[in-house]
């Protein structure tokens, strides 16, 4: 991972959102980390120009969130992501731990899909507007809300029918779901649906601090990382359909 001069600055502001960027572009790389180390509150903490480069890396620097190229040569976005969460502990959990954002060119992209279940918590366009990219990391480092909804709906409603076929991992899903009460089978709902918190809770007439807290009763239960792993049970339930 590329931490030379000129790509992260000496500052290292107390509460900041570390960065890290993946991509085989080093023009792409070069760009986001402008963009980024502009803002106060968030800061590039290194640049990887390969899967193996950033799991190396990402096992002895820390990072809040990890932009990630989902198709590069040698090992992909996909395997990294899985490497990265694995070696930090935090795969198919709600723990802490490295928050990963795929990045693609399409945004019917089935990579992404495979990133998501990797343990990716969504996935934003290359071509994303600036500010849409920034509240993308903000949001996803919050954990609070699906990234780039669009995006992803338009992707799980793509690949809704593969989501549905039997499998054992579909069948353990499916037990987990049964497990959930009826209030939290209600608030699933409303995630998959996309709602936020505050929406959530005006919907069902809850203060806020209920909501999260079924909210993280939810993930624990479902043991998904975060909202993105849950809405994507609920397109292989059929909760959600396209």
């Amino acid at each position: 991972m590329d931490t030379t001069a000129g790509e992260v600055p000496p500052r290292q502001a107390a509460g900041s959102i570390r960065v890290a960027i993946v991509d085989d572009q080093h023009l792409v790389r070069s760009g986001f980390a402008m963009l980024i180390n502009s803002q106060p509150d968030l800061e590039v903490v290194g640049e990887a120009a390969d899967g193996q480069e950033a799991v190396r890396t990402l096992a002895v620097t820390r990072a809040d969130v990890v932009l990630m190229d989902v198709r590069m040569p040698g090992m992909d976005g996909i395997e990294a992501t899985r490497r990265i969460l694995a070696e930090s502990g935090t795969a198919g959990s709600s723990g802490a731990g490295p928050r990963v954002v795929v990045l693609t060119t399409f945004d019917l992209d089935e990579y992404a899909l495979s990133a998501i279940h990797a343990g990716a918590s969504g996935f934003l366009l290359k071509d994303a507007p600036p500010e849409e990219l920034l509240e993308a990391i903000r949001t996803v480092h919050r954990g609070d809300a699906v990234i780039a909804p669009s995006t992803t709906r338009r992707l799980l409603d793509h690949v809704a029918p593969l989501l549905r076929r039997p499998s054992p991992v579909r069948d353990a899903h499916a037990a987990a779901v049964a497990r959930l009460t009826p209030r939290e089978r209600e608030v699933f709902e409303l995630i998959a649906q996309g709602l936020s918190n505050p929406e959530i809770a005006l919907k069902l007439f809850l203060a806020e601090a209920t909501v999260k807290t079924h909210v993280g009763r939810i993930l624990a239960k479902l043991e998904a990382r975060d909202r993105v792993q849950a809405v994507v049970m609920a397109y292989e339930m059929g909760i959600v359909r396209p």
